[in-house]
Formats: C-alpha cells, sequence, structure tokens
C-alpha cells in the first residue's frame, strides 16, 4: 500500500472505540488492569502519530456509560490510569498545541474528578493546532437524550422556538459542539459494533474493524485504516454520476 501521509484527502477527523486491553491481558495470564496500562502507552502513541500526519482532530472511547456495570476494582483502575495520563501528558499536550475536550456526562464523578476534567480543558481551551477529544462517562443516546433536554429548556424559556429545529441547530447542544463529524470510525479488537459511540456524528462516517488488540495498534495499524479508508467511495446518501444511466 502506498503511504497516506502525505494525501490530500486525509480524513480530518478519526474516532477510534479502543477495544482488546482485557483479552490481551488475558493472553498473557495478565489481570485486566495490565491489559489497560498498555492501552495507555498505545493511545500516546497514536494521539503523537495521529497528529504527525495530518490528522485534525482524534477522538478516543475510552469509558462509556455502560462500563460502571464492570467491576468495581476495574473502575477504579481505570479512573486512575486517566489521571496519571492527565498527570503525566497534560503539559506536554499543552505545549504541543493540542487542545482536549472530554465528551459524556459529568453525573456519577466525584468532585475530585469534576475537577481534573475541568481542568484538562481549562488549561488547553486555546490551542488549535491538534484536537483531542476523549469521550469518557460517555454514550451516544446519552448525549442525545442531554442535547433534547437542553434544547427544550431553551424553548421553555424562550430562547428557541418549537419548529424551528433542524440538523445544524441540534448539533449545536451536543458534546461535540464545533467539531467536524468524524470520516472514519475504527475499532479494534474484532468487534463488529459501534456500542453507543457517536451515534449522530458518524452517520455517514466510514467504518473499519481491525483484528488487532488495542494494545498491540500500532502506527502501521494506523496507517492501514487510512489506505482502506482511500479506498472508499463516500456518496453521502447521493449516487455516482458515472452509475446514472
Amino acid at each position: 500500500m502506498t503511504s497516506p501521509l502525505h494525501s490530500k484527502n486525509m480524513p480530518a477527523h478519526i474516532a477510534i472505540i479502543m477495544d482488546g486491553n482485557g483479552r490481551w491481558a488475558k493472553a498473557r495470564h495478565k489481570p485486566r488492569v495490565f491489559g489497560h496500562q498498555e492501552g495507555v502507552k498505545t493511545v500516546r502513541k497514536i494521539v503523537e502519530y495521529a497528529s504527525e500526519v495530518g490528522v485534525k482532530c482524534l477522538t478516543l472511547y475510552s469509558f462509556s456509560t455502560e462500563n460502571w456495570s464492570r467491576p468495581k476494582a476495574e473502575i477504579s483502575a481505570l479512573f486512575a490510569l486517566l489521571r496519571r495520563y492527565v498527570s503525566d501528558d497534560l503539559k506536554t499536550l499543552h505545549q504541543r498545541g493540542v487542545r482536549i475536550r472530554i465528551l459524556g456526562s459529568r453525573k456519577n464523578l466525584n468532585d475530585d474528578m469534576l475537577a481534573l476534567l475541568d481542568k484538562v480543558e481549562d488549561t488547553t481551551r486555546n490551542n488549535t493546532k491538534f484536537y483531542l477529544n476523549i469521550a469518557f462517562n460517555y454514550g451516544g443516546r446519552d448525549e442525545i437524550l442531554r442535547a433534547a433536554e437542553a434544547y427544550a429548556k431553551d424553548v421553555s424559556v424562550g430562547v428557541e422556538n418549537v419548529g424551528s429545529l433542524d440538523e445544524t441547530k441540534f448539533s449545536g447542544y451536543l458534546d461535540t459542539d464545533g467539531l467536524p463529524s468524524p470520516d472514519l470510525v475504527i475499532r479494534t479488537s474484532g468487534e463488529y459494533r459501534i456500542s453507543n459511540f457517536l451515534l449522530w456524528q458518524a452517520a455517514y462516517a466510514e467504518f473499519i474493524f481491525t483484528d488487532v488488540l488495542w494494545p498491540d495498534f500500532s502506527e502501521k495499524d494506523f496507517d492501514n485504516a487510512i489506505n482502506v479508508y482511500y479506498g472508499r467511495e463516500r456518496r453521502f446518501g447521493a449516487v455516482n454520476p458515472a452509475e446514472v444511466a
């Protein structure tokens, strides 16, 4: 395959469902937490690489609203890893011009975690070189419900009028307000589902599923996904004129 690094058609926004940490650890007879720790190393690698090759926006699915059903010890470990990632990497990411946005609900999060998320967003708010979105305590259905509730509240106080809602306006109530829709969604670990991720935003995204477990996901795997993307014809519901008789 040819290298995608200098293509004019580089997807502006790539979203990744990072899956397979637990299975990666199990295959090595290690606890699931070990897999998550290795997964964080992959996050660092892919964030840096994506920004280098010209991707403008990267969204990573780190913890879903459904993940609360996991064992408490694993949830605590995941939260601890997020805190460590922020404490170790925030300064560097800020210096590199990365803006970090946290997508998801603030419900069920303690005050320390809320303060941490606010710090991340406030510190990097004015950066524009690269946009990193962390979907944390995130669910696509929950996001749409929160947006609908916010719009209804604006209607109730006279800010909006019933009947004035369209797709553009509704998008402004979502967590991704101001961001482009994802061009490409990648899911690792061989699963073929979107797991409640960016349900509104990914309506016309290209999806690529790979058997590679997230801790093993490399720059080469990233390139391979982009090359597959280049082979897709994006029609957005239209018909290729060449196919019209």
